[in-house]
C-alpha cells in the first residue's frame, strides 16, 4: 500500500501487551479481533474522545430526530468491552508521544492532566482523520461533525439557530443539509467546486443539485466562505448570508501527527504507509483506518490512495490483528464504494470516475443509461441513472455511478462486486439477478449495461460522447433526433433534424448524405435507428445516454450550446 514497502517485521511469540491508539471503527475492530485470537494478552485501548465505539456515520441523522435516541449511536462502552472481551479501554486518554525504538508510548489522562508511560510489544495506530478547516477570519465559530462531542455541540447550537451555512457539498455536508432542513432550519450550502458530490461526475450530480433545490436547500456553487461574522457569513463574491450556525464539511486529512513523531514513513498522499499486513515502517507498529494509505484496486500496482470509509477501516483492523498474531492474510486493495441519501434520491459510486480517468490520461468508454428501477407496469417505477466506465480494449469495469429514487444501492453493490471479481462490461449481460415486478425487470438495469457494453465493444453500435457532439457537427456530422413530436417540443440538440423512429424507413430520402449522430431519449430507439441507417450505408454513431444525458450535461455546463427549450423531458422509455 505504499511506494516503498515498509521493512518486514513480525512477532515470533504472541505479544503480552498490545496498545491500540484510537477506537471507533479500525481500532475497536482490531481490539476485538485480537481478543478472539489471544485470550491472555493485555490489550489497552487509548481513546482521546469520551467514546470508544460510536456510529459516526449516523451522526447527521440525530440532528433531525430520524435517529431519535442519542444512546443508540454508542455501539460499545468501556464497560461493555470489558465485560465481553476484557479490554482495558481508557477514554479521554490521549497518546502524546511514541518511542518506537524502545516500544513505549506516553499518554495523558485528559481528566487529570497526568502523564504516564506504557511499554508495548505491539501497537496499532488508529488515529483517524481530522476535518479540514480553512484559515479564514471567524473560523472559530464554525463546527465540524466527526464524533459525539461534535454532535452535542451542534445540538446545543442548533437549538437556537434558524439559519445554517454548510461549507462543502460532500457526503457529510449533504446528509447534514437534509437533516437540518428536516428540522425546519434554513440551509445554504457553499461549495467551491462547480458541482455537488465531487465523487460523482458532473452530469450525474445534476439530479442531486435539483433535489436539494426542490427541498428548499440553497446551493452556492463556485464560491467560498471569505469570513465568518457573529451572525453572518461573507462569501468570496461579496454575498452576505445570515448564519446562526456554520458547519465545515470540506473534507478530512489523515491524522499523522503521532506517526511523524515516531518517524514513520508516510505515503505520497500524506497518509501512513503500510504494507498488505498493515505494518508500518517501524517494527512492532501497525496502522489502520482513515490515517493510512490504501492500495487502489484500479490503479497501477503499488499506487495508493486515501479512502476514509468505515467499512475499509473495519477490515483493516481485523487484518492488522491477524498479522500481529502471526496470521498471514493480507488486506485487499480498496475501490472506494460509497453511498449517500439526499432527500428522495440516492447517489452511489464505486471505483474511478471519469474525472479521475481523464486526469490520469487513461482511455475509457462511458455508458449512460436511464432505466426504470423495476418493471414499468408495476406501480411506483422511477428512473434510475447509471454510468459505467470501461477499459475500451479489455472491457474491464473501471468505475460506476448510480443515482435514483430507488434501486441505486443494490445496483452499485452488484457493480462493486463485479469489479472485485474481475468481470467485464459484457459479462454483466449474463448475470442472473433476482426478478419480480416489484423489484426489477426481466432485463435488469445491470443486464442492460451488459447489452450495451457488448454492442459498443464489438463495434456493432459505435457511440459518441456528449462532449464530442459539437466538434463532430462542426466537421459535417448531422444530428438526427428520432423521438416523437410530443417529446421534441421540450428541446432538441441545436442543428438536429427530427424524424420519429417509426417513420424512418419511409423517410430515408430526407436525410443528408452525411455521417450521422442519432439520439432518442435514452438510447434504445436510437440503437434501432442506428442499425437501420447502417444497413442503408450511412456512418452512424449513437449518442450515449441520449437526450436525457445531454440535458444533464447542459445543466452541468459540460456542453456549450442551448437547446430550443430548457425544459427537462422525463423519459420512461428509450
Amino acid at each position: 500500500m505504499t511506494q516503498s514497502a515498509p521493512a518486514a517485521h513480525g512477532i515470533s511469540d504472541p505479544p503480552q501487551t498490545i496498545v491500540i491508539v484510537g477506537g471507533v471503527a479500525g481500532g475497536a475492530s482490531a481490539a476485538a479481533r485480537l481478543r478472539r485470537l489471544n485470550e491472555t494478552a493485555h490489550i489497552i485501548v487509548l481513546e482521546r474522545s469520551g467514546h470508544v465505539s460510536f456510529a459516526n456515520c449516523g451522526l447527521p441523522y440525530h440532528l433531525s430526530g430520524t435517529i431519535s435516541d442519542r444512546e443508540s449511536l454508542l455501539l460499545q462502552t468501556p464497560e461493555s468491552l470489558w465485560q465481553r472481551f476484557r479490554l482495558d479501554v481508557r477514554v479521554q486518554h490521549e497518546v502524546v508521544g511514541i518511542d518506537a525504538e524502545n516500544k513505549r508510548v506516553t499518554a495523558r489522562n485528559l481528566r487529570s492532566g497526568a502523564l504516564y508511560d506504557l511499554d508495548y510489544d505491539a501497537m496499532v495506530l488508529s488515529p483517524g482523520a481530522t476535518p479540514i478547516v480553512p484559515p479564514i477570519p471567524g473560523r472559530e465559530r464554525g463546527l465540524v461533525l466527526r464524533n459525539i462531542e461534535d454532535l452535542d455541540q451542534m445540538l446545543a447550537r442548533e437549538a437556537e439557530a434558524s439559519d445554517v451555512v454548510i461549507v462543502g457539498a460532500g457526503f457529510i455536508g449533504l446528509e447534514a443539509a437534509e437533516n437540518l432542513a428536516a428540522a425546519n432550519r434554513s440551509v445554504t450550502i457553499v461549495e467551491l467546486g462547480r458541482q455537488v458530490l465531487a465523487p460523482l461526475d458532473p452530469e450525474m450530480a445534476e439530479p442531486i443539485l435539483a433535489e436539494l433545490n426542490d427541498n428548499g436547500v440553497s446551493v452556492k456553487l463556485g464560491t467560498s466562505v471569505a469570513e465568518i461574522g457573529d451572525e453572518t457569513v461573507t462569501l468570496s463574491d461579496g454575498t452576505v448570508l445570515p448564519a446562526d450556525l456554520v458547519l465545515f464539511s470540506i473534507g478530512v486529512r489523515p491524522d499523522v501527527q503521532l506517526a511523524k513523531s515516531a518517524a514513520l514513513e508516510l505515503g505520497p498522499h500524506g497518509g501512513i504507509a503500510v504494507d498488505q499486513q498493515m505494518r508500518t515502517s517501524a517494527p512492532g507498529i501497525w496502522a489502520v483506518g482513515d490515517a493510512v494509505e490504501k492500495s487502489d484496486l484500479l490503479a497501477d500496482e503499488g499506487e495508493s490512495a486515501l479512502m476514509p470509509l468505515a467499512n475499509i477501516a473495519n477490515r483493516e483492523g481485523r487484518r492488522a490483528a491477524d498479522s500481529i498474531m502471526g496470521r498471514t492474510t493480507g488486506v485487499e486493495a480498496g475501490q472506494a464504494t460509497a453511498i449517500v441519501q439526499v432527500f428522495g434520491l440516492t447517489a452511489a459510486v464505486t471505483g474511478w470516475n471519469e474525472k479521475k480517468l481523464r486526469a490520469a490520461n487513461r482511455p475509457f468508454l462511458a455508458i449512460h443509461t436511464h432505466a426504470l428501477d423495476h418493471a414499468g407496469y408495476y406501480p411506483g417505477a422511477s428512473t434510475l441513472r447509471l454510468k459505467l466506465l470501461l477499459a475500451p480494449d479489455s472491457g474491464a469495469i473501471l468505475g460506476a455511478e448510480a443515482v435514483g429514487a430507488k434501486g441505486a444501492d443494490k445496483r452499485i453493490d452488484v457493480l462493486a462486486t463485479a469489479i472485485r471479481g474481475g468481470l467485464t462490461g459484457p459479462d454483466l449481460l449474463d448475470l442472473e439477478l433476482a426478478y419480480a415486478p416489484p423489484f426489477g425487470s426481466a432485463k435488469d438495469p445491470i443486464n442492460q449495461l451488459g447489452y450495451i457494453s457488448e454492442n459498443r465493444l464489438s463495434g456493432l453500435s459505435p457511440s459518441v460522447d456528449f462532449r464530442e457532439v459539437e466538434d463532430l457537427q462542426a466537421r459535417g456530422w448531422q444530428a438526427l433526433d428520432v423521438r416523437d413530436d410530443r417529446e421534441v417540443v421540450f428541446g432538441m440538440i441545436p442543428g438536429a433534424i427530427q424524424i420519429p423512429v417509426n417513420e424512418l424507413r419511409d423517410r430515408l430520402d430526407e436525410l443528408p448524405d452525411a455521417p450521422t449522430i442519432v439520439y432518442c431519449a435514452v438510447g434504445q430507439r436510437a440503437h434501432v435507428a442506428q442499425q437501420l441507417l447502417q444497413t442503408a450505408g450511412l456512418e452512424v454513431r449513437n449518442l450515449d445516454g441520449g437526450w436525457s444525458t445531454w440535458q444533464a450535461a447542459l445543466a452541468a455546463g459540460l456542453v456549450g450550446q442551448t437547446p430550443a427549450s430548457a425544459e427537462t423531458i422525463v423519459a420512461t422509455n428509450g
